[in-house]
């Protein structure tokens, strides 16, 4: 207990003007965002979004993994989405190498092995995007419900660009 003070701290001012409650939880806009956990991205303030708008997912370099594949279908079966966007971005720690190669890295770095470990790491990242927009536009609890599209996002910039 009390590693997260200064954040609980924060919440207590947030938590004074927040008027946002009350409204369901579905996707106001049909629109979900599978994107990095990378904290240079704001996903709703990227789309021009506000709260409750949209359902967003993060994996670690934007990656279709099994648990945003399945993210993907509730929100197209329960939560208003009719639109998926997949959007990875530039300078990612996940395409700076392979699985192997990061977890070599993280080995080096701290001593922790987690070499085996599926991270989903690539240095082609257009390649991997392709892959996960076919294969949520192919899942069948999927096809036909929602529109799947590949963009890639640009730290720098803030500029997406349609890909797949």
């Amino acid at each position: 207990m009390g590693n997260f003070d200064d954040l609980l701290t924060r919440n207590q001012s947030y938590a004074q003007t927040f008027q946002e409650g009350g409204f369901d939880g579905v996707a106001h806009s049909g629109v979900l965002v599978l994107t990095c956990m990378d904290s240079r991205i704001e996903p709703l303030r990227m789309l021009g979004l506000n709260l409750g708008d949209a359902k967003i997912l993060r994996t670690p370099g934007g990656r279709a993994t099994p648990d945003a594949t399945v993210g993907c279908i509730l929100g197209v079966h329960l939560l208003n989405v009719n639109r998926i966007m997949v959007v990875p971005h530039t300078r990612c720690a996940m395409a700076s190498g392979s699985d192997q190669q990061i977890a070599e890295s993280i080995l080096e770095r701290d001593g922790t092995d987690i070499r085996g470990m599926v991270l989903g790491a690539t240095t082609d990242q257009l390649s991997a995007l392709t892959h996960d927009v076919r294969t949520l536009r192919s899942h069948p609890l999927i096809t036909g419900l929602a529109e799947v599209g590949g963009f890639m996002y640009d730290v720098d910039t803030g500029l997406l660009d349609e890909v797949v």
